[in-house]
């Protein structure tokens, strides 16, 4: 294969190192996490994220139900 860009640079570097890890990968047997621990971790991060998710969108609809759109100040 053919390099596209100098290692020099950031994406130059990035597809050097993609290259070299593909490289390694195809020339051991063992291909790395098996699909069952690639399911598992895939669900952590995605529970992760719709936790923040949820903590995020309370947190902004506390914020918009606390703002006055009848024009009157005070409480």
């Amino acid at each position: 294969m053919q390099q596209r860009f100098s290692p020099a640079t950031p994406v130059g570097y990035l597809e050097l190192s993609l290259r070299t890890r593909i490289g390694r990968a195809r020339e051991t047997d063992d291909r790395g996490a098996s699909a069952v621990e690639w399911v598992v971790i895939t669900a952590i991060l995605v529970g992760i994220a719709v936790l923040v998710g949820k903590v995020i969108q309370e947190k902004i609809e506390g914020k918009a139900k606390s703002i006055n759109l009848d024009g009157t100040t005070g409480p």
